[in-house]
């Protein structure tokens, strides 16, 4: 990968809370907002272990880059769910972004024509320069909300233009500040049948393998791959720091051994995840591929692993940062950056847990 974004960059995207626009020329014209898209499409159709490696190494650089590459190419992977006409009327636009929302934000009236839609929606990163914004709804009629079977209320997914809705400035947290992951509403809003979806597997539209792909272990491995790319970033700044404060007033020789130690074991280990890792979702899409599923066994292991590797990521990380030294407590160091990146992405909610 044949492509430097430098600390000095990262700095100033957190300032302006948005990626840079030479960071958004370089997406658009290598389509990493399109990872999943079909190549007709003008997308790059990759597989989810392609795609994982893409999305690690652009967190490594750096942590906002690489989540809203990867936020935004997951709302791209709801194209397999659209009907044709949709598929070519947003795409047409070589800088078509998704940003979006898990949270059931919205109330969605069904009506003959469509719905009209009310509601806000919390944490779409890449808000600042998205094209449209993917949004759940529950569905009402009459004022009532639609109940399924088993007794909750029915949620559908539903795309908005950009200039349907209202983006709110709301993204003041520590870290992930380039990602712009603002909240967005829209009132009253009327919206045709067409641009309504449903992310189950009897909803598929398109052949390729990648959409019957489940979304929650799709959604794990995606926000895993992030949280790994960030880690290596961390502890290799801090790896640095230490030897600096060295240089300026050098550590004894038990100490320095009790250091490399820990942090060759820290690496080692984390090199074992992410082969880990990276096998379950091989095996994950061999399976897809060969029979059209796959197996619960596999699903639970790439789960597992996801977890698993998250929480060795959060330990390690808080066991090898007091080896930096108060330059790891500049807000305006790169490694301070890093830092507080790691920790507002490690909050997800998904990966909260390591079962």
């Amino acid at each position: 990968m044949d492509y430097i974004f430098s600390a000095e960059q990262a700095k100033k995207a957190e300032n302006i809370g948005a990626l840079l626009p030479e960071w958004l020329a370089e997406i658009y014209a290598r389509k990493w907002f399109k990872l999943f898209v079909p190549q007709d499409l003008g997308g790059l159709e990759l597989g989810l272990l392609e795609a994982l490696k893409v999305e690690e190494h652009l967190a490594r650089m750096d942590g906002s880059l690489g989540w809203t590459v990867t936020l935004c190419a997951g709302a791209g992977w709801f194209v397999g769910f659209w009907e044709e006409g949709l598929r070519k009327e947003v795409f047409k636009d070589p800088k078509v972004c998704l940003a979006g929302s898990g949270f059931v934000g919205g109330k969605a009236e069904s009506s003959p024509n469509g719905y009209e839609i009310t509601g806000e929606w919390t944490y779409a990163s890449g808000a600042t320069h998205a094209t449209h914004f993917t949004a759940n709804c529950e569905i009402y009629e009459k004022g009532k909300p639609i109940i399924s079977e088993n007794g909750t209320p029915i949620v559908k997914a539903f795309l908005l233009k950009r200039a349907e809705v209202e983006i709110l400035d709301s993204w003041k947290y520590m870290g992930m500040v380039a990602t712009g992951s603002h909240a967005f509403s829209a009132k009253g809003l009327k919206v045709p049948r067409a641009r309504c979806f449903e992310i189950v597997p009897d909803r598929v539209k398109l052949k390729n393998p990648i959409y019957r792909f489940p979304f929650l272990q799709f959604a794990e491995a995606t926000l895993s791959a992030n949280i790994l790319g960030i880690t290596q970033h961390l502890q290799s700044l801090i790896n640095e720091s230490f030897w600096y404060r060295h240089e300026l007033k050098p550590f004894n020789q038990k100490q320095i051994e009790f250091f490399e130690e820990k942090a060759k074991k820290t690496t080692e280990q984390l090199d074992l995840f992410r082969s880990e890792f990276y096998s379950s979702v091989d095996q994950a899409e061999s399976e897809l591929s060969k029979s059209g599923f796959i197996s619960e066994s596999s699903l639970e292991s790439l789960s597992r692993i996801c977890r698993t590797m998250t929480q060795f990521c959060r330990e390690s990380n808080a066991s090898l940062y007091p080896f930096a030294g108060l330059h790891a407590a500049d807000p305006n160091s790169e490694l301070n950056r890093v830092w507080r990146d790691f920790y507002t992405v490690s909050q997800h909610s998904l990966l909260t847990f390591p079962f």
